[in-house]
């Protein structure tokens, strides 16, 4: 590169010896405020030369000089950068290791160096907020959120906050601001429908739950979220009905059964809603066309209820007829059948019955004790303590009502809802098998 130089320098030269050559006048030069001057032609060209290069000179100087002070701020920008890193990660082993102090130390040592580090404050608040430390753990992400207004990740910790120290509408006021920055934030949806199930805010509630199934990526995710729809649905059916609003229940119910002929917890919904209304006849007649529709057994239980408070047994055990003529070796169909008789104590058609599920196999301690009690009204007491003891000596009790059929929950009292699983439309009679108490 030297040598070129050179030789484009001594060309230069040779240039301007041959102009000088050819150019020997003298130029009148007139500066500006100034005197006049004359010079040749050659001096003038020589002095533009050395200006121009002494220009550029300097604005080479410049730029290297600047270069070389970026150069070094970036150098200890890394160097900062690579000692808090580390010593943030330190930080984060100390928290996997569960040595919290040691934790907060290298933290707090972060912050010495880079006071508004995000990812810092952060855990620091995380740290505070386990040991209970609220106020302390609200500063840090107060700072937090001072410097970053827009992160999800720091509204979301001030969220968990405000619903660890049940400061409810504060909590669904920061997941207000992670929808408005991000409307398909799924979390922040579920954290939002969990506050409004809290409040039984119902109305509020279906909405958000349509929004959830509408951004669900797996067909498994959205028939989960398609049956909490139900379920929410169902919910402010209830609630409206709670309050008095019959039209409104009925509307929430109907809409249901159209969504999902299966789901049981409506059709009892809408029967209640015309109980409410003093149409009992039209009551029963919806709860008979549901069982013929449905065959659950759910709605003919709720059937019988009303019917007997009707005043109409004779019409309950046509039905119960019809059904086993369909259906013959359905033996809990015809358990509640020998129930039924033995509820009107029909005791010969209840011993009947229940004599022929006994010798079904389909056994439990609620079955021996009505045997039992149907030996005792015939005066045979040596076959009643049999049955007594039968009942007595079985290992896995049973109840007739209600078991879960998603977690296996046993209850003598009907809900729409598990209140152990908190699934809707779980709920089927076990009159035997495994569901224990």
């Amino acid at each position: 590169m030297g040598k070129l130089a050179i030789f484009i320098f001594v060309i230069f030269l040779a240039g301007l010896a041959l102009f000088a050559i050819g150019n020997k006048e003298i130029t009148t030069i007139k500066i500006p405020f100034d005197d006049i001057y004359e010079v040749p032609k050659i001096a003038l060209i020589l002095l533009s030369s050395v200006a121009g290069a002494l220009a550029m000179l300097i604005a080479f100087t410049i730029r290297d000089t600047k270069r070389f002070i970026d150069n070094l701020r970036h150098q200890r920008k890394q160097k900062k950068e690579a000692r808090v890193q580390e010593m943030y990660s330190k930080a984060l082993n100390a928290l996997l290791a569960h040595n919290e102090d040691e934790a907060k130390e290298s933290l707090e040592d972060v912050l010495a160096e880079e006071p508004k580090h995000l990812a810092a404050l952060l855990r620091l608040g995380d740290i505070a907020s386990g040991e209970e430390d609220y106020q302390k753990a609200v500063n840090f992400y107060n700072k937090a959120f001072a410097s970053s207004q827009q992160n999800p990740e720091v509204l979301f910790s001030l969220e968990s906050l405000m619903e660890k120290t049940g400061r409810w509408a504060e909590a669904l006021n920061y997941i207000e601001k992670i929808l408005d920055i991000d409307a398909d934030n799924l979390s922040a949806l579920y954290k939002k429908r969990a506050i409004l199930e809290r409040d039984e805010k119902w109305d509020e509630l279906v909405d958000v739950q349509k929004t959830i199934l509408k951004h669900e990526h797996t067909e498994k995710d959205r028939q989960r979220e398609q049956m909490n729809l139900l379920g929410y649905k169902y919910e402010y059916g209830r609630y409206s009905l709670e309050r008095g609003d019959i039209e409104r229940a009925k509307k929430l119910f109907k809409t249901l059964l159209r969504m999902d002929a299966n789901f049981v917890p409506a059709y009892i919904g809408l029967a209640e809603a015309m109980l409410r209304e003093g149409e009992a006849e039209d009551a029963g007649d919806f709860l008979e066309k549901s069982y013929e529709q449905t065959s659950s057994l759910i709605i003919l239980a709720r059937l019988e209820d009303l019917l007997i408070s009707m005043g109409e047994p004779s019409r309950l055990i046509r039905l119960y007829e019809n059904s086993l003529s369909k259906n013959p070796q359905n033996h809990a169909l015809r358990f509640l059948l020998g129930k039924l008789y033995y509820r009107l104590e029909m005791i010969d058609d209840a011993f009947e019955t229940f004599s022929y599920v006994d010798a079904s196999g389909m056994a439990s301690p609620e079955l021996y004790q009505i045997m039992g009690d149907l030996y005792l009204r015939r005066n045979q007491c040596d076959k009643a303590a049999e049955e007594f003891k039968k009942a007595v000596d079985m290992k896995i009790a049973f109840r007739l009502p209600y078991w879960c059929s998603a977690c296996g929950y046993s209850s003598q009292e009907w809900s729409g809802r598990c209140p152990s699983c908190n699934n809707w439309n779980t709920y089927a009679f076990k009159l035997h098998g495994t569901s224990k108490i």
